[in-house]
């Protein structure tokens, strides 16, 4: 796993909550785990609605969420999914 400016027990902090599915699980805390694994956010410009892309370069591994809005909750079926995508990438 590529791992930026992060250390690693708030990675794995971070990694833990995540796979915990919780139900208060936001779009935050989500992108702050992808971009300390080298992630970056593109949201593909105005037509892209609510979904983002995140993309890393170094091994071309890329993950799309959906961008809850007016709350910042995410849908457990999406956490769940980042979940499973984390794991395997781990």
């Amino acid at each position: 796993m590529i791992v930026t400016n992060i250390d690693m027990s708030t990675l794995e902090k971070k990694i833990n909550r995540l796979v915990s599915i919780p139900s208060d699980y936001t779009y935050d805390e989500a992108k702050a785990l992808l971009c300390a694994c080298g992630f970056d956010e593109d949201n593909k410009g105005r037509t892209s609605g609510s979904r983002v892309r995140f993309y890393r370069k170094e091994d071309n591994k890329k993950v799309i969420l959906h961008k809850p809005h007016p709350e910042k909750t995410m849908y457990k079926v999406v956490v769940k999914q980042l979940a499973e995508f984390m794991e395997s990438i781990v």
